[in-house]
């Protein structure tokens, strides 16, 4: 098979990771839960994962990095925390709709979205300096389109909102362990981001970032302060009720390692380099529309396509059938595809991992122009 869905799922992991779970299951119970081997194993497991992800991220105390079970998690976390009723909220273009639904969701929030072409990062600064100039509660942006692979302007974005002392929130679901993100460069209120993409971690983990301090989302046990019937004000507990999903951790830590030793910059520029690859063979079949650019800055390592007179979704489906696993349709982001005028059609998406060849690439090319001819 042909795994070209990284942008939803990195399928293929380091072995690391499965072997870091299976230990798990059998080795570690809940961390903050008793004084026994299995559960201090557990509490130390629990440490060194956030240890990574602070390190990795930039943030001064591993206590505020937030387990959560994905970004979409987060997320609400973050938009329960800064979003009331009436509030006006800034968000890009590009959102997905873990961030739009969560806001639709709050009675009589104003959305202001900032609008820009495909690709023009300028003219996305333009765009939200201009919404910035009323008064905002929070400003919401993803990184990296999880449809286009358009790397949006976040640090200038970020700098926007720390000149109007605006709280910002940054989606790193398509960046986080390919770009680099820094939580005291961009002076974000939250970054929210999955476990199981660009850190090659397991399904069902997530982090989140807290640079302010958080609404819980939920309540419950936290195995600290029991005496309490609020939650404990002390992070990562008041986030954090319930039993921790340790094998889920312990995966994530793997993953978070081998991301470190292969190092971001690698990870990225071989990622680009694939894209680019697919993009200039797809670009010479006829009647392909590539969504592109050559810009570095701008195009990551996710790439979206259509053909004339070809529905995506049967596209999608006739590359299934030959061994091919990409993304067809609307991506879980029509406002994205508005934005960039695909709304009617949605697009093929092919999102690369660093597992994945040039040589795989070459094939699929292959495969799309037997398809399209």
């Amino acid at each position: 098979m042909i795994y070209f869905d990284a942008g939803a799922t990195t399928l293929q992991k380091p072995e690391t990771v499965a072997q870091a779970m299976y230990r798990a299951v059998s080795g570690l119970s809940s961390p903050g839960r008793g004084s026994y081997p299995a559960t201090r194993a557990a509490e130390e497991t629990d440490l060194r994962c956030r240890m990574l992800a602070a390190e990795m991220f930039g943030v001064a105390d591993p206590e505020r990095v937030v387990f959560t079970s994905c970004a979409t998690h987060g997320l609400n976390i973050a938009i329960r925390t800064l979003v009331k009723p009436g509030s006006r909220v800034v968000i890009s273009g590009y959102e997905h709709n873990a961030v739009t639904r969560p806001l639709h969701a709050i009675p009589g929030v104003e959305i202001v979205v900032a609008d820009a072409p495909l690709f023009d990062g300028d003219e996305m600064v333009r765009q939200f300096a201009a919404a910035l100039a009323q008064p905002v509660d929070a400003v919401i942006c993803t990184h990296v389109s999880n449809v286009f692979g358009f790397r949006l302007p976040v640090e200038r974005i970020a700098a926007l909102c720390r000149e109007k002392g605006v709280p910002f929130v940054l989606d790193a679901s398509q960046s986080a362990g390919m770009l680099p993100v820094d939580m005291v460069a961009l002076g974000a209120a939250f970054i929210a981001m999955p476990g199981h993409k660009g850190l090659y971690g397991p399904q069902g983990t997530g982090l989140l970032l807290c640079g302010m301090e958080p609404s819980p989302l939920m309540q419950g046990g936290t195995g600290s302060q029991s005496i309490l019937q609020d939650m404990p004000a002390e992070l990562p507990d008041r986030l954090e009720p319930g039993t921790h999903n340790m094998p889920g951790i312990a995966g994530l830590a793997e993953g978070l390692r081998f991301v470190k030793i292969r190092g971001v910059g690698t990870i990225a520029g071989h990622e680009r380099r694939l894209a680019r690859r697919c993009a200039e063979q797809l670009g010479n079949i006829p009647g392909m529309e590539v969504f592109y650019t050559p810009d570095d800055g701008a195009q990551t390592g996710v790439l979206s396509f259509r053909a004339a007179g070809k529905d995506c979704e049967e596209l999608g489906e006739a590359l299934a059938s030959r061994g091919v696993a990409v993304r067809a349709g609307l991506h879980c982001a029509p406002l994205a595809h508005r934005t960039a005028v695909t709304l009617d059609t949605g697009t093929v998406r092919c999102s690369f991992s660093t597992f994945n060849t040039a040589a795989q690439v070459d094939g699929f090319a292959r495969i799309m122009r037997q398809i399209v001819r």
